[in-house]
């Protein structure tokens, strides 16, 4: 019992530490090799990232993303698998993934959108997950022009695919929970959305600036 306690809680730490550190962050100090808060305007936003790296600095921060998130999820699945139980490790650390996506420690709470990290999360659990997942953040960047109703869409199309494929009732309900937090988060920019002033994606310009994540 103790023993499940311990591999449980040091999941949760590695996937939330992991969620709250910026991307951006890591990409500019280990990946470019400069301190993207010393630089350009001084902030961490992706308007000063593609300012100072490119277009091409996207390709590279998109992977870093990548592995940044999906590195919490296989040690989840390797600690809660010396019980029996890699699947439970997968969600379990994909929910503390999000918490630190959306409420990280690190930037005193304000989170971004968390679509990367509801990908990997969806694709671990069932590939048909995360695949209309995905499909769900595109379409609803597209036809939106908002990175909120992006981030709905993937959330609303992930729950209702995991209630039509996922058998194991744990892991559905921490992926409704994984579901809810992204709709908690999300609230003031869907009120902001309902009452117009919310900024609206304009495809043809430099849509760098407007990345810079509102909560």
């Amino acid at each position: 019992m103790i023993l499940n306690w311990f591999l449980l809680l040091l999941t949760a730490f590695i996937a939330y530490v992991s969620g709250s550190v910026s991307t951006r962050r890591v990409a500019s100090r280990y990946v470019f090799k400069r301190d993207l808060t010393k630089l350009g305007r001084g902030n961490t936003w992706l308007s000063n990232f593609r300012r100072l790296f490119g277009y091409l600095g996207f390709a590279k921060l998109g992977l870093v993303e990548i592995v940044k998130d999906l590195l919490p999820l296989l040690i989840g699945a390797l600690l809660i698998g010396f019980r029996g139980r890699p699947d439970i490790g997968r969600i379990f650390a994909g929910y503390c993934l999000m918490l630190g996506r959306l409420w990280p420690v690190f930037n005193r709470f304000k989170g971004g959108h968390g679509c990367m990290a509801l990908i990997l999360i969806g694709l671990l659990i069932e590939p048909s997950v995360g695949i209309t997942a995905a499909i769900g953040v595109v379409l609803g960047i597209w036809f939106g022009k908002s990175f909120t109703v992006g981030a709905m869409a993937g959330t609303l199309v992930m729950a209702i695919v995991a209630v039509m494929v996922v058998e194991e009732q744990l892991i559905l309900i921490i992926t409704a929970l994984i579901c809810l937090q992204m709709l908690v988060r999300h609230i003031p920019s869907i009120r902001r959305i309902l009452r117009g002033q919310e900024e609206r994606l304009s495809l043809a310009e430099d849509l760098s600036y407007k990345f810079d994540e509102k909560f």
